[in-house]
Formats: structure tokens, sequence, C-alpha cells
């Protein structure tokens, strides 16, 4: 619950935000229901568009990207098209986000979340509170060449590169560059196995023969035999530790 409410909470600035524009709505002095219904219903289109972005508030600051790129190059490699299917494979790297993630959102948590909830401090404190811990963190993993090259791209090249508006990107950039660089090693020893069923096909003259249909039950053996999915896991656990 705590970490649903830090996302909430990472998204309150845009609430306020709608409250204020709802507010320079000018008022005649005659308060009619018309006045009422267009102020609710701005407010109202404000929420449900900050609501719909908390999947990518998610996806943006997290481990997710890194985590659901390497299962997604695992399954192609294995090639099996739609098993795990693609629901499970997120589910997945939702839960492996959510283990990996637990510090940063504990300490998002007690540095923001609670004294928001008791009422000890403002929205826009929470939030520049609640984002250090993810600043951190994404500081830790974004590469730093990255972090230059859209710094000096950008329309504010005089701005500090850590400002959020590059931070972010550059941390999806170097996670996405970082699960292509893991799913190469994931991927290497399938195509081995591929490599090894060709050629052994070949050698038969068995050439109408798909050498992917025969390679398939041959991988999923060798998967199973080194505990595949743990070992998998375990190592994308691993490297944010």
């Amino acid at each position: 619950m705590k970490q649903v409410f830090i996302l909430v909470a990472l998204l309150l600035p845009g609430l306020a935000t709608a409250q204020d524009l709802s507010g320079m709505i000018p008022d005649t002095g005659i308060e009619t229901v018309s006045n009422g219904i267009g102020r609710n219903a701005i407010a109202l289109l404000a929420v449900m568009t900050a609501l719909s972005l908390a999947p990518g508030i998610a996806i943006m600051v997290t481990c997710f990207p890194f985590i659901v790129t390497v299962l997604s190059i695992l399954r192609q490699s294995i090639g099996l098209q739609q098993s795990p299917p693609n629901m499970l494979i997120v589910s997945l790297a939702i839960f492996l986000t959510w283990f990996v993630m637990d510090p940063v959102l504990t300490e998002a948590w007690n540095t923001a979340g609670a004294p928001l909830r008791d009422g000890t401090i403002s929205i826009e404190q929470a939030f520049t509170r609640g984002m250090i811990p993810f600043r951190g963190f994404m500081e830790a993993r974004a590469d730093p060449e990255m972090l230059v090259a859209l710094a000096e791209v950008s329309a504010r090249p005089d701005a500090p590169p850590e400002r959020l508006s590059v931070l972010i990107p550059a941390f999806m950039l170097s996670e996405i560059q970082r699960a292509f660089e893991i799913g190469f090693l994931v991927a290497l020893p399938f195509l081995i196995i591929d490599l090894v069923v060709s050629a052994v096909l070949m050698s038969m003259g068995m050439m109408m023969v798909p050498p992917t249909v025969v390679a398939l039950p041959f991988k999923l053996a060798f998967f199973v035999v080194v505990d595949g999915w743990g070992m998998v896991a375990a190592a994308l656990v691993r490297s944010y530790q």
C-alpha cells in the first residue's frame, strides 16, 4: 500500500496544478451551475490525466525497462513466441522490480509519503523529498556519456545535466542498452544449440526439417537443467546490488 501511495504522491503536484487552473476561471460574481460544472470538469480531467501517467512514471524511474527487456529477449532466444505470455512476462518483471526497488520505495515513503500523510509537509515538499531516492538510484545507473549527450542537445544546454528532464531519458536509454548487452549473453547458448542442430540435420541430409522445431526441445531441456529462470532472476537482481 505504501508503494502505491508513493506513486500517487509523485502525481500530486499535477493535481495541485489542476486546482490552480480551475481557480483561474474568471469569477463574474454570479455563481451559476455551468461555472461549477466547468471547474469540476477541468479538475476531473486533470485527475484522470495524472492517474493515467502513473504506469509511465513507474516505468521511467525504476528498473522495470531493464528487467522486462531481458525477459523478452530470453523468450525470443528460446524460440517461444507466446509462452510465457506477455502478461506473465510483464507480471514477473513488475514483481522483480518491486523486489529490487523496495529499499528505494521504503526510503521515499519514510522521507515523503509518511510526512505528507501526517500533514507535516506540503505536496511540493513531498515531491521534492520523494524524488531524492529515485534520483540517486537513476544517477547510479545512468551512463555519464548519455547524460552529457542529452544535456548538449537539450533546449537548455546551460542547465545542469542532473535535472529530471535529462536524467530520466538518460537512465532509460542506459537501462535498455545494458539490457541488450545482457540479452546477448543470454541468447548466445541458444544460438549455439541452433547451429549444432542445423549442422547435424544438414549432415544427415534432412534439408526439409526446420532446425528451429528440432532445436526447441533441446533448448527447453538445457534451460530446465541449468535452472534458467532462477539463474536469470538472480542475475538481474544482483546487477542492482
